[in-house]
C-alpha cells in the first residue's frame, strides 16, 4: 500500500471518530490503523507529520503516542524516532492468557444470571456475523466479533472487565487481522459463538466457561504458522 493510500485511509478513520477530545480521537485512529495493519510493524511515525495530517498541534499527538506505547503498539526511541512496534509472539500468548482469565469469569457470571436482554442481543450479533461471513466482509466480522464479547461484559454490568481486555489485546488483534484467512474458519467461530449463547441461556456456567476457553484458544493453533508466514512482522 502506497503512503498516499495509507494517509487517506487514516484520515477517513479520523473523520469517523466523532466523540472525545482531539487526543483521544488521534489515539483511536492510530490504534485502529496499526491494528488493521494499515500502518505495519516497523513503520516510522513523526509527531510533526501526524500533527500536520490532522491539522492539530503536536501536544495531542504526543499524548496519543505515549498511550499507544503503553498498550504495546509503538516504540518511542529518544533521539532516534517513533516506530510501530513489531509483533511479539510471546506478548500475544501472554495477552491471550490474561484475556481468557477475564472473559471466562464474565461468561460464567452471564450464565449464572441468564439475562434475557443479553441473550437476545447476542443472537442478533451472531446473525449479523453470518451475514458478514456470507458477504466475505472480514473487517465487519471482526468488528462484530469484538461487539459479541463486549456485549457479554455490558450485559452483566461489568464494563470494567471489557475495558481491561481492550487495554491489553492490541497485539493479539493485529495477529487476528493478519491471519483471518489462514486461521480458524469464520464459520467455526460463528458456531462457537452460538454454543456460548446457548449455554448462557440454559444457565450452564461450567459449560459456558469451557466453551469460552476453547474459543479463545483458537489463535494458539495457528500462531506458529502465522509467524512463519510473516517473519518480517515479528520480533521474536
Amino acid at each position: 500500500m502506497e503512503n498516499r493510500e495509507k494517509l487517506e485511509l487514516i484520515k477517513n478513520i479520523f473523520a469517523e471518530q466523532a466523540m472525545g477530545t482531539v487526543g483521544s480521537r488521534i489515539y483511536a485512529t492510530l490504534k485502529r490503523a496499526i491494528v488493521q495493519l494499515i500502518l505495519s510493524p516497523g513503520y516510522e511515525l513523526s509527531e510533526a507529520d501526524v500533527a500536520k495530517m490532522f491539522g492539530v498541534s503536536r501536544q495531542p499527538v504526543r499524548e496519543a503516542f505515549i498511550k499507544l506505547a503503553e498498550v504495546g503498539l509503538l516504540d518511542i526511541r529518544p533521539q532516534r524516532g517513533t516506530y510501530v512496534r513489531m509483533i511479539s509472539r510471546k506478548d500475544v500468548e501472554n495477552v491471550r492468557f490474561m484475556r481468557e482469565a477475564i472473559e471466562v469469569a464474565l461468561v460464567r457470571k452471564a450464565a449464572e444470571l441468564q439475562p434475557e436482554a443479553l441473550i437476545k442481543e447476542l443472537r442478533k450479533i451472531v446473525a449479523l456475523q453470518e451475514l458478514a461471513w456470507k458477504h466475505e466482509d472480514n473487517a465487519e466480522f471482526l468488528r462484530l466479533d469484538e461487539l459479541f464479547h463486549s456485549t457479554i461484559a455490558e450485559g452483566i454490568e461489568c464494563d470494567l472487565g471489557w475495558r481491561l481486555v481492550m487495554d491489553m489485546k492490541a497485539q493479539m488483534d493485529r495477529v487476528r487481522y493478519l491471519s483471518l484467512d489462514e486461521a480458524t474458519p469464520i464459520s467455526a467461530l460463528i458456531e462457537q459463538h452460538k454454543v456460548i449463547v446457548d449455554v448462557i441461556e440454559v444457565g450452564n456456567a461450567h459449560a459456558a466457561q469451557g466453551h469460552m476457553e476453547i474459543h479463545l484458544r483458537e489463535i494458539l493453533k495457528s500462531l506458529p504458522q502465522i509467524q512463519k508466514n510473516n517473519k518480517q512482522l515479528f520480533c521474536d
